[in-house]
């Protein structure tokens, strides 16, 4: 079955769940007008579903390879990138100084989905492109902007990010990269890079890589590391990709899915740079862009499970075992808690995203704190809906789900980086623990109370649902104000669950705006929502509230099978 954009589904949210009305009301973003966002959801859903939609299985069956040290996309992708720069999509949020068209977050994180679900491997390359913007607008010197930033906004140059090392993963304080000042005023970056996504292409000109290293007087640790602006090919005296850096692919990695997207290992000699901000406060740079992309491939997630949940709805409608499947009760179950997921999990990524632009918008620093509070939820609970309803995908689908020619198995592989890429969601988990609660948990209790007083103001109207959600809002946060005891090492080991059961009730509150909409539909899944996945967050509170003492009692070697 073709993928199709969820238009309608991602209309609703904004119209009801997370409403633009409070963006559009800010000068920043007055063009942001319904009409507007009728328009651009209705473009781009059009372009993921004609466009690039019918490249994801080319792509999964025609990798990206590398031909005598270049990079050659998968059938139809260079024709599929060039839909997507023409129209005006990378630039959606960017600067208008610089040729972006200055319109929310919350479209472009919109947008980003529908592109995902199409194409996964694909939408990668604009992705990074649009975290380096963000880099760059934040960070970047005004030289830096004019020259970089209206070729990555329009596409005509991708950009990249390099931090991870074979020793430095997690950890990139480990990271070995040099860099070394130059009379002319840059930099020479000399190491390896792994895993960096689009590090070389053929559809675009020129490949921008922000790369991570340390000057000789730089610290140890993450606090000595800098960032440095590294392009592939050199801009000339005009701003056209000049003569070629001293940097190359030395291969591709060979990925479980997105094998359209080249994972590239990157090697500098002595390439040419430029620092991005100050010298050793570069992790401050990287870590803008990291944040903007954390929020995005919490959207991917949501993006693959769509893309997965249709597929296997379109099988089950067709498929006949004693009658159609879709009306067998387990079959049901699966489909039903797949799209109550997928919604919950929508809107708290496009909730953080409305966060993001009134911060932007007003300086409102209870919204960035919100925002801030709201990306680790968004990446991990994105990312993790989208592998259970893709596994979720293949059973449906039963022994053909099994074999690739059905495609379900696709969504799956590629799915399953989502959880890992852009920071673990164990990390993603032990930062909403750690860091997000260094304000003794004002921001968490601030998301209990909203979800408390929603319960309170549908108690009239659906008092079922209201009394559940408000009761899970109350577990939640006397679980939260005993995480504030507990000690960093016994937060850990709580994390994940911790985190599981804030985006469960979060999605319940947010289920529960959508079944006030008079919609029969909406009220069933927030029903399915409430009395499935709900309950779940209690058990996860219990685990999250355990600590650390019983995992530390299990010997190194039981875990080898060798106790």
């Amino acid at each position: 079955m073709a993928y199709r954009a969820p238009i309608d589904d991602i209309a609703f949210i904004l119209n009801h769940v997370v409403p633009m009305g409070p963006v559009a009301a800010t000068d920043r973003f007055a063009e942001a007008t319904t009409d507007t966002v009728d328009a651009i959801l209705t473009e781009a859903g059009r372009m993921a579903t004609e466009v690039l939609a019918p490249l994801n299985r080319a792509g999964d069956l025609t990798p990206a390879r590398l031909e005598n040290g270049a990079v050659r996309s998968s059938p139809g992708y260079a024709e599929g990138f060039r839909a997507i720069a023409e129209g005006g999509w990378i630039g959606l949020s960017a600067d208008p100084a610089f040729g972006g068209a200055g319109l929310p977050q919350t479209l472009n994180v919109a947008v980003g989905e529908m592109m995902a679900g199409a194409c996964l491997a694909l939408q990668l390359n604009p992705l990074l492109t649009q975290g380096q913007i963000d880099a760059l607008d934040h960070h970047g010197s005004e030289a830096l902007k004019a020259l970089y930033l209206p070729k990555l906004i329009s596409g005509e140059w991708n950009g990249t990010m390099n931090l991870t090392e074979p020793q430095a993963g997690s950890d990139v304080g480990a990271l070995t990269t040099r860099a070394e000042r130059a009379d002319d005023g840059s930099y020479r970056i000399t190491g390896q890079k792994i895993y960096i996504t689009w590090g070389d292409s053929d559809v675009n000109e020129n490949t921008c890589h922000l790369v991570l290293a340390r000057l000789p007087d730089g610290g140890a640790g993450t606090r000595g590391i800098s960032l440095f602006m590294v392009p592939k090919h050199l801009p000339d005296d005009n701003g056209r990709p000049g003569v070629a850096n001293s940097l190359k692919v030395v291969s591709l990695e060979h990925k479980l899915g997105i094998h359209g997207s080249p994972t590239c290992v990157m090697s500098f000699e002595g390439a040419k740079g430029w620092v991005v901000g100050p010298e050793h406060k570069g992790m401050a740079a990287m870590f803008t862009m990291m944040n903007a992309a954390r929020l995005a491939v919490g959207m991917q997630g949501v993006a693959v499970g769509e893309a997965a949940l249709q597929h296997a709805a379109h099988y089950a409608a067709e498929r006949n075992q004693m009658g159609l499947i879709i009306g067998h009760p387990d079959v049901r179950r699966m489909l039903a808690t797949g799209r109550a997921e997928v919604f919950a999990a929508r809107a708290i990524c496009l909730a953080c995203a409305q966060a993001l632009d009134l911060a932007r918008a007003t300086g409102d620093a209870e919204q960035a704190a919100r925002a801030a509070f709201l990306t680790p939820i968004a990446k991990a609970y994105g990312t993790d809906v989208g592998c259970r309803v893709a596994d979720m995908g293949v059973q449906v689908h039963g022994g053909m789900g099994y074999v690739e020619e059905t495609g379900a198995a696709q969504y799956l592989r590629d799915v399953r980086i989502t959880p890992i890429y852009e920071g673990t969601n164990g990390i993603q988990a032990m930062d909403l623990v750690g860091r997000k609660m260094m304000d003794q948990g004002e921001a968490a209790l601030r998301l209990i109370d909203e979800v408390m007083d929603g319960a309170k103001a549908a108690q009239a109207t659906l008092p079922d649902l209201a009394g559940e959600v408000w009761q899970a809002a109350e577990t939640l946060r006397e679980a939260t104000q005993a995480l504030l005891d507990q000690g960093s090492a016994d937060r850990f080991a709580g994390a994940v669950p911790y985190l599981s059961a804030f985006a469960r009730v979060l999605g319940a509150h947010f289920h529960l705006l959508a079944a006030q909409s008079g919609d029969p539909a909406r009220l069933a899944l927030a029903r399915v929502h409430v009395a499935r996945i709900l309950p779940r967050a209690a058990a996860d509170l219990v685990e999250a509230r355990v600590g650390v003492a019983d995992l530390n009692a299990v010997p190194d070697a039981a875990f080898a099978g060798a106790a």
